[in-house]
């Protein structure tokens, strides 16, 4: 019993959960052993029950003698309130300040006592402390500034973000919007190289925009490692910094015109015939796509560097002005050389330093071109925004690939010896470890969370909707120490107004708004923190029909996206089909006898719908085929008071297949599904076409009077 409350005790203090409840409602307690490993993670020297006597004493003092938390938000810009832990004998001692701000000038005063509250003492292993509240009465100006306590002989440093109380587009606004969703590897048109790519996203901005639509969102685009090591998933990218060169248009490139090498390799007999079958496959194959393209990439920096030019001066700009790309340039050239993870690799190497020799120098100018080039194609799907068309609504994941460059540069920002996952839950009754390494808390602290800040930078450059991957990560993250099944996981809780703080103040400074994933089971206390910091939500319409023909669909929230599914569920017609159910026991996740009772409680969701639908005039007493019910479905979500309206574009021809089948890898071909039609068939379909020009006007008109006469689709 008394280690028990030791363990408690040192966990409260290390912001470890020793109970939780998983998604099936069932209170778990963690393994002692697996919440020993996640507290030795987030500081504590412990290996064994018996350490914790002494792990307890060691934090609390570390603690007291930290004095002033590592971040402190001023919401608003001030006047804020701190806490200071200070010896006693300064319980009465003047306490003076000096902000440096993050424009370079200088504040400085002194902080007052809360009059309304008093210092209160405390013993901690043998000496007295005093905590006292105070005010730092100055109104600064927003931004990420440092700050400097002086009291007696203590000089104390932290960090002072300066953020609005509330994210971007917390106001009202006079027209509901909507948008268009695809996965770009999925976008494919008559011209792209076997997968879609920043041209073609351009070309769905545009038919979005011709049909009044304000956004289109896809998954993310971030790097990836697409030879050795081998990862194509948008949610294990190499880092969260960086965008991923297989999405580059090469016949957009400036080079390629003056490049004689490049355009024989592209017009030769081999080249045809292998861009001929990526054309034709109804799957993305990244490996030979990426080996392709590379190979007149090559040609084309060649070409670039062979004599000087302007183009040449532009190339070297951006590389003088972007060093942290030329440490990630030689750190993909690194890994490019050996073919195989960070951690495999000898000495300095590993540990962080790489230096000329390590790497092949033309390597590392190759991977700065290509990001060159990214941000030149990305910056012309931006320039679309700016010139009154539909926004980019990109998506920022949770976590990054354990091989990949920001862990290897990062490595204090992530717990290296855990993995991000999710306890049970009525899908995978095993839980689930994702591979990533989660943040780690403190080490984010300590920087100022200068990694995070710089990663939302990377996206919010270019869009004006970013949805926030897994947003209750922001407040605690289940950790699956190595050597552990997903069932021992422990949640560690994070420092969340501070990640709120990142969010709102870079959302403000680019105008943009921010989306948080909140599926699944999520604490209320995340959505009511979603709210006060002005963070939209997600409505799924799949999540909320019942078999309740009078009360059949949830209702949408105001401040919310909302959308029939995800990337990560069925489409409209496998749900309306319950393809899901039997793919569920294909996987062995379910057996018959369950799937019989799924497909019962499925047939009546489908029934209650239909009439739901009818009685709201939505859609009329002919046969309900699944086309009908799509559309007035969708017309019934436009209706809503959702802010946002997001459609998948594959729904609009009924397609069967979702991209992605969580917790499956081989099993499945996740991430690599094409577009049933090329991005030319798609603008010529009128169904389609109908089908959005009726979504646009109900939600700019809001309401079913607006509804066609013809309401077939």
């Amino acid at each position: 019993m008394v280690a028990e409350k030791l363990l408690r005790r040192a966990a409260r203090l290390l912001n470890v959960q020793t109970v939780h409840y998983d998604g099936l409602g069932q209170r778990v307690e963690p393994p002692p052993e697996s919440i020993l490993r996640v507290l030795g993670m987030v500081g504590a020297h412990v290996d064994k029950m018996s350490d914790l006597a002494g792990a307890l004493r060691e934090r609390r003092q570390f603690l007291w003698q930290q004095a002033i938390d590592p971040v402190i938000v001023a919401w608003n810009g001030g006047p804020t309130c701190l806490k200071l832990r200070v010896p006693s004998q300064l319980a009465q001692a003047a306490v003076n300040y000096a902000v440096a701000l993050e424009s370079g000038a200088r504040v400085d005063g002194a902080l007052r006592d809360d009059p309304k509250s008093k210092p209160v003492e405390r013993e901690i292993e043998g000496k007295r402390y005093v905590t006292r509240r105070l005010y730092l009465a100055e109104q600064l100006p927003l931004g990420y500034h440092l700050m400097q306590v002086r009291i007696g002989d203590l000089d104390l440093v932290n960090h002072l973000f300066a953020a609005p109380s509330t994210a971007y587009g917390g106001e009202d606004q006079e027209n509901k919007s909507w948008g268009l969703f695809c996965p770009l590897y999925a976008l494919a048109s008559e011209k792209s190289w076997g997968a879609g790519d920043f041209s073609d996203l351009g070309a769905l901005v545009d038919f979005a925009g011709e049909l009044g639509g304000h956004a289109v969102a896809t998954l993310p685009l971030l790097s990836a490692f697409l030879d050795e090591p081998f990862n194509p998933s948008p949610y294990a990218p190499v880092s969260r910094l960086f965008w991923n060169e297989f999405f580059l248009d090469v016949n957009r490139i400036t080079e390629l015109k003056r490049c004689v090498a490049a355009r024989s390799i592209i017009r030769s007999a081999g080249f045809q015939t292998e861009m001929d079958s990526l054309r034709a496959a109804p799957l993305v194959d990244y490996r030979r796509a990426m080996a392709l393209k590379r190979k007149v990439l090559n040609e084309l920096l060649r070409c670039l560097l062979r004599q000087p030019s302007e183009r040449r001066a532009q190339f070297e700009r951006f590389v003088a002005t972007h060093p942290v790309a030329q440490d990630y340039a030689a750190f993909r050239a690194k890994t490019d050389g050996e073919r195989k993870p960070w951690q495999r690799w000898e000495g300095a190497s590993r540990d962080g330093t790489l230096r000329p020799g390590d790497y092949v120098e033309h390597i590392k100018q190759y991977h700065l071109y290509v990001q060159w080039q990214a941000h030149e194609q990305m910056r012309v799907l931006g320039e679309k925004t700016k010139a009154g068309g539909p926004a980019l609504y990109l998506d920022f994941p949770l976590g990054v690939n354990r091989d990949g460059y920001d862990v290897w540069r990062e490595r204090d920002a992530f717990a290296l010896d855990a993995s991000g996952g999710a306890p049970p839950d009525g899908f995978f009754t095993k839980g689930q470890d994702w591979g990533f390494p989660p943040l780690h808390p403190e080490g984010l602290r300590r920087q100022g969370y200068r990694y995070y800040i710089h990663c939302v930078r990377h996206h919010l450059q270019y869009a004006k909707m970013l949805r926030i991957d897994h947003v209750m990560g922001l407040h605690r993250s289940y950790w699956v120490p190595a050597g552990f099944a997903p069932t021992e996981g422990v949640y560690v809780r994070y420092p969340a107004e501070e990640f709120y703080a990142v969010l709102n103040l870079e959302s403000h400074r680019h105008k943009a708004q921010i989306v948080g994933e909140n599926l699944g089971t999520v604490p209320s206390a995340v959505n009511t923190a979603m709210e006060r910091y002005g963070i939209r939500g997600m409505h799924v319409g799949q999540f909320g029909v019942r078999p309740d023909p009078h009360d059949a669909l949830d209702k949408p929230l105001r401040r919310t996206v909302a959308s029939l599914n995800t990337h990560d569920t069925a489409t409209f017609a496998g749900f309306w089909s319950g393809a899901d159910i039997d793919d569920r026991v294909a996987l062995g996740l379910i057996n018959e006898s369950d799937s019989r009772s799924e497909h019962d409680y499925r047939a009546a969701q489908r029934d209650a719908l239909v009439n739901y639908l009818r009685a709201g005039k939505w859609l009329d007493n002919s046969e309900a085929t699944p086309a009908a019910v799509l559309r007035a479905w969708l017309c019934v979500l436009a209706e809503s008071e959702a802010d946002f309206l997001l459609v998948n574009l594959e729904d609009l021809w009924l397609e069967p297949a979702p991209q992605n089948v969580p917790g499956t890898w081989e099993e499945r071909p996740n991430w690599q599904r094409k577009a049933r039609f090329s991005l030319e068939q798609i603008r010529e379909m009128r169904a389609v076409r109908k089908t959005l020009q009726t979504i646009g006007e109900i939600r700019k008109k809001g309401g079913k009077e607006n509804w066609p006469t013809s309401r077939t689709p």
